[in-house]
């Protein structure tokens, strides 16, 4: 993968998303091991910038960078100069002065992580910009699919709620069209409006009309940070229309994967016994986290050498 950065999944091919889900295949198992470490980082050094508030995402960035033997250092809004007044460029140019090798930045502005990218010679990782998109999170997502699914060409993944706002749905929407599948949006239509059509997606505004024939549902959290006023009447409302409970997962197939990038807010989004079903693979897309992160790491900051598979180092 000939990249410095990963900004996002719109301008990404298929055979480099194959690739960086068929590397965190073979860092899985470096998880799995009494010592949880890899050589292939050695000496560098990998920073975490989250002007927003993350807990997986950031815990397995830093995991991930850990295991493959980075030095890292983490900040966070709260703790940083910013609350000074300092600006993202100057905070920026003063970790330049500290000689990092990557930088994994989450910002509530859409387009922080491109700004970086184009002013410094590291690596930029997005975890997140404003409702653009969290590459890494729709590729985790990616490789769980493609665990159960065997492959994602021709699958239909119903992505349900707030869609407009989730910078987690366009990188899955991107993402996932490119690897061949049918991407099927729900949600009221001030969260799921009609112009998404060109994102390449079909829109829905009911989820039983999209949760029969779903090989996977992707169920959203609601931005409440990023609403206006009356974009939303109430809580029970939205879980009465839009929340995936035992009732409406009855009528999806047997096998269909229930996924949902956190954090859960129960008995809004999904019930607790959905969320805790046999068919959920929540926590699996947390362990996929990891790996995903740990192969995006490696590819972009060109690592040594893993072989055939993690154990090779």
């Amino acid at each position: 993968m000939n990249r410095k950065d990963m900004l996002g999944l719109r301008d990404v091919s298929r055979e480099e998303i194959t690739e960086i889900l068929n590397t965190a295949e073979r860092f899985r198992n470096v998880s799995e091991r009494q010592i949880k470490k890899v050589p292939t980082l050695r000496g560098r050094t990998v920073v975490t910038f989250f002007m927003e508030n993350s807990t997986r995402t950031r815990m397995s960035f830093d995991l991930a960078a850990k295991r493959l033997s980075a030095d890292t250092l983490g900040f966070s809004a709260s703790s940083s100069s910013t609350k000074k007044g300092e600006t993202l460029m100057d905070t920026a140019r003063n970790i330049d002065a500290m000689k990092p090798d990557a930088i994994i930045i989450r910002h509530s502005a859409a387009g922080a992580p491109h700004m970086l990218a184009k002013a410094f010679p590291w690596s930029v990782l997005n975890a997140g910009d404003g409702i653009n998109e969290h590459p890494s999170q729709a590729l985790l997502d990616m490789l769980t699919m493609r665990d159960h699914l065997g492959t994602l060409e021709g699958k239909t993944v119903a992505i349900v709620g707030d869609v407009y706002h989730s910078r987690v749905a366009r990188s899955n929407i991107f993402g996932l069209t490119t690897m061949g599948a049918k991407v099927v949006v729900a949600g009221p239509g001030t969260m799921c409006p009609p112009s998404m059509t060109h994102l390449g997606v079909e829109v829905r505004h009911s989820i039983d009309e999209v949760v029969e024939d779903a090989d996977v549902v992707m169920m959203l959290r609601i931005q409440r940070e990023r609403l206006q006023p009356g974009m939303m009447s109430t809580v029970n409302e939205y879980s009465r229309f839009y929340g995936l409970d035992l009732d409406r997962l009855n009528k999806a197939r047997p096998d269909v994967l229930v996924m949902h990038p956190g954090p859960i807010n129960r008995g809004v989004e999904m019930s607790p016994a959905v969320a805790d079903g046999k068919q959920s693979v929540i926590l699996e897309q947390v362990t996929n986290g990891v790996a995903v992160r740990m192969a995006l790491l490696y590819l972009l900051l060109g690592g040594e050498p893993i072989g055939g598979d993690a154990n090779a180092v």
